[in-house]
């Protein structure tokens, strides 16, 4: 035990994360009849959506896809919901389920201790040992910046794209955009509409989908064709569907890949991008397409094809990071390294050894995440079943 800590036995699972993964493994477990307790850092639920996603973003996948389990989104809500109506389906979520997670505790350490057979985890001078952790701190925990010859240098103002809220401030400046994924381009899209001189850089091929097919989600189209017929006849579908609803995008500078788009997510984990109109943008010359970023200026950039050019602001569209790495032990897995990102691990598999659970951080976004609250509940509930339950606290109910 460690000295000068409060020692916490929990009856149930502890869930590290109060984002949309950690809510609904929480309401899963609810319906089982399995006690549980959240640990969020933050003091409000979805703390993620709140601080570090732009005010323009909407749901990328239509709502039945993206709802949590056993509440569906409200019949008013749009297809594609908004930021903010994502975070008040979450805030009824947690009220509809009576979710009431510990805010403020952020988890500095955890670890096995294979002599108890409990996990150890450590936040707020306080230690709980359950025998069964959660881990729902999603896949954007920490901005990803990349190292790129300059970047201390550049002299005008960048904001990696989790401190980007919407373009107003960028009203007529020369604005690059470095990343292509589906945050850059909406950030490249919205910069245009609020006035901005747009250039975004496209490192490498990728796939550009049309969000919808004669009015229906892309998306929705391929999971149930993947019922039907084999994924690479369902990738030629979708890239057939491309070229025909919106061309031929090597002609704008933005080559497709070899492999197809559901081929590179599953092998690759890379997402193909949904377009919402940038394309035209892109065709009509209001958004300018650019070659990889060889260095940075005190004023501007280099590419890598040798052109230079001024800028007056950069937004790092360049994604995140878990950080998973820095609280959990993850030594104490068998098999697993720290910093182990083999896909083929536990974060990837929602289930690792002793007791530990992943939901949300392997990349399968909310359609995934929801799936997965649903395993792990069902699995600890058989084990909590089957094991027996402790008995309960008169003074806490987490607690036994």
């Amino acid at each position: 035990m460690n000295t000068g800590l409060t020692h916490i036995r929990l009856q149930g699972p502890l869930i590290v994360g109060a984002g949309p993964s950690g809510l609904a493994v929480a309401a899963c477990l609810s319906q089982r009849g399995v006690p549980f307790l959240i640990l969020e850092k933050e003091n409000f639920i979805a703390s993620l959506w709140r601080l570090r996603s732009y005010d323009s973003l909407k749901l990328h996948l239509p709502k039945k896809f993206c709802q949590l389990p056993h509440m569906p989104f409200p019949k008013e809500y749009p297809v594609y919901p908004t930021k903010q109506q994502f975070i008040s389906y979450l805030e009824s979520y947690a009220k509809h389920f009576s979710i009431h997670p510990m805010f403020g505790c952020e988890v500095k350490s955890a670890d096995y201790n294979t002599t108890m057979g409990l996990w150890r985890v450590v936040a707020n001078g306080s230690e709980y040992l359950c025998r069964w952790l959660i881990v729902a701190t999603g896949d954007n925990a920490n901005p990803a910046v990349p190292e790129i010859d300059g970047l201390t240098i550049f002299g005008g103002k960048m904001v990696h794209s989790s401190g980007y809220k919407n373009g107003a401030e960028f009203r007529g400046r020369k604005v690059l955009v470095v990343g292509c994924g589906n945050s850059g381009m909406e950030i490249s899209l919205n910069l245009c509409r609020n006035g901005a001189r747009v250039s975004l850089v496209v490192r490498h091929k990728l796939h550009i989908l049309p969000r919808d097919i004669l009015g229906r989600s892309s998306f929705g189209i391929a999971i149930g064709l993947l019922k039907l017929f084999p994924l690479r006849l369902v990738d030629w579908f979708l890239i057939l569907s491309s070229r025909l609803l919106l061309g031929d995008t090597s002609r704008v500078g933005i080559a497709r890949p070899q492999d197809g788009p559901l081929h590179l997510k599953n092998t690759t984990g890379k997402t193909p991008v949904l377009d919402v109109g940038l394309l035209s943008k892109i065709k009509s010359g209001q958004i300018k397409v650019v070659s990889e970023v060889q260095r940075f200026t005190s004023n501007g950039v280099e590419f890598m094809d040798g052109e230079t050019e001024e800028f007056d602001s950069v937004i790092l569209a360049t994604g995140y990071t878990s950080n998973v790495a820095s609280w959990l032990k993850v030594e104490s897995l068998s098999g697993q390294a720290k910093g182990d990102n083999n896909k083929s691990s536990w974060l990837s598999n929602m289930k690792g050894k002793n007791g530990i659970y992943s939901i949300g951080i392997a990349g399968k976004g909310l359609f995934g995440a929801s799936t997965d609250a649903e395993r792990a509940a069902e699995d600890i509930a058989w084990q909590w079943n089957f094991l027996g339950k402790h008995p309960s606290s008169k003074i806490n109910p987490y607690v036994a």
